[in-house]
Parts: structure tokens; C-alpha cells; sequence
């Protein structure tokens, strides 16, 4: 588990500062370790970067609602490794109370493109502007989508001070569904945002140097697949395996449902 009193002080940003950042079209980079490896590297690292700052806290936490169709089109394109796919879902930032209705598109270029609007609504169906806005983008019927997965963590946010880079590190993962409850404690979820390539991040260069290699990590496909045993999920069972060890969990997470 993540001791937020062994964050190293690293200068704020405030949020309205985080526009210059915010990278709709960009490239991302994952990693994935345990948390005893987080302190480390923050302290490696904490002169390049500045830490988003919100009422004093600089760990904050994120709650998510993830949309899908009946027939689970979403999540079956990212588990057959189709290009060109989607993610929908209502984001809540909790603290700054300020929520978002988001469409991220994966392209096959690799290049993830993501579009949003600001919304209040907390209802499973949607209103009227956020029809629009989904059937602007997206190839479903909105009228078949549904909410398939709670998503709820802790997130630090780094902007490089050159402002070319974000970076978000995510932990106290919790996973929800109708079927199941699931937490993943000592996981922490490092992801590079940037306009180009990574090779030349700072973050990315600590993590070379700690050995730990870049590893795609999609929270929703995880989560679905550790809490919906309805699904085709054989693509993930490896990654899920090697999540339990990185954590250390006796636990047989693919399995236990």
C-alpha cells in the first residue's frame, strides 16, 4: 500500500496551470510495479517535475463509471486486439467536484485521441447533449450502452517543467461490477502522456534505471475480466498472473470469481 506521508515535496502546479498539458492527442506509455518501489523513485525524479496540488493534497481521488454495449463490443475489441477502439466513460474528479463525459479512441497508429464534456449528470442514461456528443463520435447505438464497471483509485499527477509531458500514477486500485468487488492494493500504474516519444522523459529514464519495463495496462479490461467471469478473457489471464506476482497476493485472482 501506497504511505502518502513518503511523497517527496515536489514544487505544485495549481490546476487551472494544467492546461498548457493536457495532451487529447498524444502517445502513452504504461509501466506497472509494487508500491515499495514508488518512493524511490518519486525522490529520483522530483526536481524535473512539478505535482498537481488541490485544497493541499497531492493524492487524489478518481472515480469512474465504464460504459460498454449489451454485447460487450468494447471490451471484446480490446481483448482481440482490434485497432481502432473505444473506451466510454463518466470521470469524476472528487475533490474538485468536476466530472467529465469521455469518448477515448485508440487509433491504428497508436496514438490515443480523447474527446469529453463537462457534465453533471450522475443518471445511467444519458441526457440529451450527451447523446449528441456520443453519436457524434462514437459507432454504437447509444441507446445500448450500459454501465459495466466502478473504477475507483488515488492518482499523483506530474508535469514535466518544460510542459511537454504529463504523467499520472495511480494506485489503491478498486474494481466493481454487479458480480464482484475487487482491490489491488500494492499495485501502482505509472502512465507517460506526451506528444511524441517518451525516450527522453526523466520518469521514463528512472524507471529504466529501477529495471521496470513498460507493460500496457488497461483499468477497464482488467477490471471487467477480474469481476465478470461471463466474459472472454483468456488474452488478459496472463497479465492477470503477473499482476499476483508483482504484488505479492496468494490470491488467485483469474480464477476467483
Amino acid at each position: 500500500m501506497v504511505k502518502l506521508s513518503s511523497i517527496p515535496a515536489f514544487a505544485p502546479i495549481r490546476l487551472n496551470e494544467m492546461d498548457r498539458v493536457q495532451l487529447m492527442n498524444r502517445t502513452d506509455t504504461k509501466y506497472w510495479f509494487h508500491a515499495s518501489r514508488l518512493h524511490g523513485l518519486l525522490k529520483e525524479i522530483q526536481e524535473y517535475y512539478f505535482i498537481l496540488k488541490i485544497d493541499g493534497e497531492t493524492a487524489l481521488p478518481y472515480s469512474t463509471v465504464y460504459y460498454d454495449t449489451q454485447e460487450n463490443k468494447m471490451f471484446s475489441a480490446h481483448h482481440n486486439g482490434k485497432l481502432n477502439r473505444f473506451k466510454i466513460r463518466r470521470r469524476s474528479y472528487v475533490l474538485s467536484d468536476i466530472s467529465f463525459l469521455e469518448v477515448k479512441l485508440k487509433n491504428n497508429k497508436g496514438r490515443t485521441i480523447k474527446k469529453r464534456i463537462n457534465t453533471k449528470s450522475k443518471a445511467p442514461k444519458f441526457n440529451k447533449e450527451e447523446q449528441e456528443f456520443l453519436n457524434w463520435l462514437i459507432p454504437f447505438s447509444v441507446d445500448d450502452l450500459q454501465e459495466t464497471l466502478l473504477n475507483n483509485f488515488k492518482r499523483i499527477t506530474l508535469v514535466n517543467k518544460n510542459f511537454k509531458e504529463r504523467c499520472t500514477i495511480d494506485f489503491s486500485l478498486r474494481f466493481e461490477s454487479i458480480e464482484k468487488q475487487i482491490a489491488l492494493e500494492n499495485l501502482v500504474i505509472v502512465e507517460i502522456k506526451s506528444d511524441g516519444s517518451p525516450s527522453n522523459s526523466q520518469l521514463a529514464l528512472a524507471l529504466r534505471d529501477q529495471r521496470i519495463k513498460t507493460s500496457g495496462f488497461s483499468k477497464y479490461c482488467i477490471g471487467r475480466s477480474l469481476t465478470d467471469s461471463s466474459l472472454k478473457r483468456n488474452a488478459f489471464k496472463a497479465k492477470i498472473r503477473s499482476i499476483e506476482k508483482t504484488i505479492n497476493t496468494t490470491e488467485n485472482l483469474f480464477n476467483s470469481i
